[in-house]
């Protein structure tokens, strides 16, 4: 390579750099002033570096098949500043790339403006339910406060106001902080946390929640806390039925109930992206399903709704949970108790007999079974369908990544054509599922596809989705889906 290629790599670099720290503050005002929330392709832009937004426009060549730079996206950035609109999320690569395609020669304002007339102007909505308690704080407790105490600052947003959780011995409180500062697989908290004392709370990111010790739920009052009409999300998996998360409802303050693990009985298991419509304002108790249920649901939906299932079997590869012991010592689960660390362990899923909740369609259609493996996180769904229509490799590759990328369920789905990637490369992906397109097997009608998902964060994104449909802080994406 000559000197004077050298130096024109650098250069571009370095001009690419310059250019992503001017859209940063651009960024922080969008969200903090008007409520916008940006990404590209689905990449979150709130908070990142130089390199991360450099990374997010890159990424953009592996979906695209064509390259993204900061020179697109920053000048949709800068119109976005000078526009009247609030209340919305706006994808800036697929916005850079829609006006690329079908920009026809008008301005960058004038395409935008049309692009995003119904938020123009809108004035903010009014909205119940924002205040947000956690009941239990583990592994998806914690990654819940995360994700919510990234939002605030936003505007009209989720709140997280308290954690409520059983006293430990010793010091409980800074224990506590801890916990949410370092995590061994998700990285360390970005920010700053201290720790109030003397009024038991946490403050992270200048949120304010005060830590709750109770043994059960109807023993609090949150309005001594100033807490009014909150979602309580419970964590715990203690209660699964409605007689058992009703007693949540009883304590002052609380209005509704989000349960993080699948409901029993007639309660609603919430797919978000495939059953989140049938959310009524009546409703008081809602599940969020399980990890499983909603990395495969949405990827069943979308195979159901183009080729038809005929029938199939789920086998989940999951990451060891709390649930199982570190050695081997007593369970009362068959096989489980055996040591997590160092076995594979044959157990069962709901997943498959679950997903006819949100989808009725596929009742009876599906078995299912699982094998725990020696991993902290990040889990694996194989997917054995057997089609109604013949079909290809290709076709079916290409229509996933469609789906992925300009569907109603981009959230849910996330899709990779890599030869090399492994599970910790979703460590902290925010889709419900992965589709992994190399490891796709199609023969006529029958097809197996592979399903990453961060059996943790995935979900926990998954849990505060539904959680903003219910505090009526769910605004709209812009591109709009194609569907």
């Amino acid at each position: 390579m000559s000197k004077n290629m050298r130096e024109a790599c650098l250069q571009d670099w370095m001009d690419r750099e310059t250019i992503a720290e001017s859209m940063i503050p651009l960024i922080g005002t969008l969200y903090r002033q008007k409520s916008i929330t940006t990404s590209i392709y689905g990449r979150p832009v709130i908070n990142r570096s130089v390199i991360d937004l450099l990374k997010a426009h890159r990424f953009v060549r592996h979906m695209e098949h064509e390259e993204l730079s900061v020179q697109d996206t920053f000048p949709i950035l800068q119109a976005l500043m000078s526009m009247d609109i609030r209340n919305a999320r706006i994808d800036l690569g697929k916005m850079a790339v829609k006006y690329r395609l079908e920009g026809n020669g008008a301005s960058i304002e004038a395409f935008l403006a049309e692009e995003l007339k119904e938020v123009t102007s809108q004035p903010i909505a009014d909205s119940e339910d924002r205040d947000v308690v956690l009941y239990g704080f583990g592994r998806i407790g914690r990654l819940l406060a995360r994700i919510m105490i990234e939002k605030e600052g936003g505007g009209k947003a989720l709140r997280l106001r308290a954690i409520v959780v059983r006293r430990g011995k010793g010091a409980d409180l800074v224990k506590r902080a801890s916990l949410l500062r370092r995590d061994s697989v998700h990285g360390t908290f970005r920010g700053s946390i201290s720790v109030d004392h003397e009024q038991e709370a946490i403050i992270a990111n200048g949120t304010y929640i005060k830590i709750i010790y109770a043994s059960s739920p109807a023993e609090i009052d949150y309005t001594q806390y100033g807490i009014h009409n909150a979602l309580v999300i419970d964590n715990t998996g203690v209660w699964r039925d409605e007689a058992g998360l009703s007693q949540h409802l009883e304590a002052k303050g609380t209005a509704r109930v989000l349960l993080t693990a699948p409901g029993k009985g007639n309660l609603k298991n919430i797919v978000y992206g495939i059953n989140n419509g049938d959310i009524e304002a009546s409703d008081k108790i809602l599940s969020a399903a399980s990890c499983t249920t909603n990395a495969i649901t949405p990827v069943l939906k979308v195979m159901n709704d183009k080729f038809g299932i005929q029938n199939g079997h789920v086998e989940t590869v999951h990451s060891y949970t709390n649930d199982q012991n570190l050695i081997d010592n007593y369970h009362s689960g068959d096989r489980r108790g055996r040591s997590a660390p160092l076995n594979m362990v044959i157990t069962e899923t709901g997943a498959a007999s679950a997903v006819a909740k949100a989808l009725p369609e596929l009742k009876g259609l599906l078995s299912g079974n699982a094998i725990r493996v020696p991993t902290p996180n990040v889990s694996m769904a194989i997917l054995s369908l057997n089609l109604k229509t013949d079909t290809t490799v290709e076709e079916v590759n290409d229509y996933l990544r469609d789906v992925s990328l300009h569907s109603s369920i981009q959230k849910q789905i996330d899709w990779v054509n890599s030869p090399e990637v492994v599970s910790t490369d979703f460590v902290g992906n925010s889709h419900a599922g992965i589709v992994d397109a190399k490891a796709t097997i199609v023969n006529d009608n029958r097809v197996n596809l592979y399903v990453w998902y961060d059996n943790e964060f995935g979900y926990s994104k998954q849990v505060v989705r539904i959680a903003q449909q219910v505090c009526g802080v769910d605004y709209p994406t812009y591109p709009a889906a194609r569907d």
